[in-house]
């Protein structure tokens, strides 16, 4: 994931400062050192790394030490602002029109992952934000970029126009637009065609587009793997078409992901979205304290609550909670419980949102933790009824068929059963502290 690498170095630049009493000029310069090395190691732009520098160097010598802080803590806490501040200090949303239909379009060199893009942003604002939306496709060089669209527009529920490739992309924009209206859209994203490079066929193209139909938006999508390039492309874009926001793809690879630090400062473009994944449901809306939080090595509980409710059957998860804390917890709770782990995502961004876990991520193998929870849930579905809602009753020959259903051993399923009355217990505990309000916490 972008960014493991630089939280892994930040993190261990504050050790400078260990046991430290007091900030000194000495060990000021001491971390400095360190955090640039950080920096630009992730691919941070030299002069963003100057300013930066420069900004904390300031904050730290001007800081009067307070005895209940630590030396280490103060800086953790200068760097996370500076860094907050470098990704643009506020959300930016989507800028919707006040009133009639709402506009905007993709643009982005091919490659980029914008056409999956235009699918997933749809899907966002129809579920969050309760939109209408429509698709244009008006990339006609490629003609699998139309089916593509139509493709994803089909597993979302969004009606996707086109007139084919032989018809301009002006003119698939003009007859979409008057489409879009007389069916009561309220929102128009427009996919637009990419280039291998910047040229001027390319950009005429979007210009025209955008004089017809004065987009509310002009999102930008840029691949975190392409480093630095993320920076000149968009500041030739912006310069060009006035970009309002940037979308970045593959932030889920191995890019060292420090142009995306870079490029609010140097561009001036603010990031909107960030692609996580391949999946529909892969992607976030960008917020700076959110991802300052993850650089930071906090984890990101706040997303990990919006990403629960979105996710989770918050309906049956509280049933079962009930049930778990009154002492009824059967093996069909424990079911439930697996299934909503499952649809939160892979285990391993689960575990990186919730604070303290960054590190511990790296002595867990999660691919093995994520096998280790499907063949339980296997072992599970492999019993009656009877035997979920009531384990006693398992005994020797229902071990064996349980075992042979579900493709696992008899110690897998006996494991289960050990973990499953552990659960129960701990449950059982739980409950009689809350019964008796005796809660250790608040």
């Amino acid at each position: 994931m972008a960014f493991e690498s630089l939280s892994d170095k930040l993190s261990n630049s504050f050790k400078v400062l260990s046991g430290k009493g007091k900030l000194t000029e000495k060990n000021v310069e001491d971390i400095l050192v360190e955090i640039r090395k950080a920096l630009l190691e992730s691919d941070v732009n030299y002069q963003v790394v100057t300013n930066f520098l420069t900004n904390v160097r300031e904050k730290m010598l001007g800081t009067k030490v307070i005895d209940s802080v630590n030396p280490s803590e103060m800086t953790v806490k200068i760097v996370y602002d500076e860094i907050v501040s470098l990704l643009g200090s506020e959300h930016v949303g989507i800028n919707y029109a006040q009133s009639g239909i709402t506009t905007i379009m993709l643009v982005g060199l091919q490659g980029t992952g914008k056409t999956t893009s235009v699918g997933k942003i749809a899907n966002v604002i129809k579920k969050r934000d309760n939109r209408n939306p429509m698709i244009i496709a008006a990339d006609i060089i490629r003609p699998a970029a139309i089916e593509q669209l139509k493709v994803l527009g089909e597993s979302i529920g969004v009606e996707v126009f086109s007139l084919g490739s032989e018809v301009s992309a002006v003119e698939t924009v003009k007859q979409g637009m008057e489409y879009a209206k007389a069916n009561n859209y309220d929102t128009v994203f427009i996919d637009t065609a990419g280039r291998l490079h910047i040229d001027e066929a390319l950009m005429d193209e979007l210009k025209q587009i955008k004089d017809l139909v004065t987009p509310q938006d002009i999102l930008l999508t840029v691949d975190a793997m392409t480093g630095q390039d993320i920076i000149n492309v968009a500041k030739t874009f912006n310069d060009l078409l006035s970009v309002s926001g940037l979308v970045v793809t593959k932030l889920d690879g191995d890019a060292r992901g420090g142009a995306v630090l870079s490029v609010k400062s140097v561009a001036d473009v603010a990031i909107k979205f960030v692609g996580t994944g391949e999946k529909i449901e892969d992607l976030d809306i960008f917020y700076p304290e959110r991802m300052a939080d993850r650089i930071m090595g906090m984890g990101d509980v706040v997303s990990l609550v919006e990403q629960a409710e979105e996710k989770m059957d918050m309906e049956a998860a509280e049933k079962s909670m009930e049930r778990m804390l009154s002492g009824q917890f059967t093996l069909e709770d424990m079911l439930t419980q697996l299934d909503q782990i499952n649809r939160m995502g892979p285990l391993g961004g689960i575990l990186k949102m919730i604070p303290g876990m960054n590190k511990l991520t790296k002595d867990i193998d999660t691919d093995d933790a994520e096998a280790a929870l499907n063949k339980n849930k296997a072992i599970i579905y492999s019993m009656t009824i009877e035997e979920r809602q009531n384990p006693r009753i398992i005994r020797a020959s229902r071990i064996n068929r349980i075992a042979d259903g579900s493709g696992t051993t008899r110690k897998d399923v006996n494991n289960l059963l050990k973990q499953y009355d552990k659960m129960k217990d701990q449950m059982r505990m739980m409950g009689r502290m809350f019964k008796n309000g005796n809660i250790p916490f608040q």
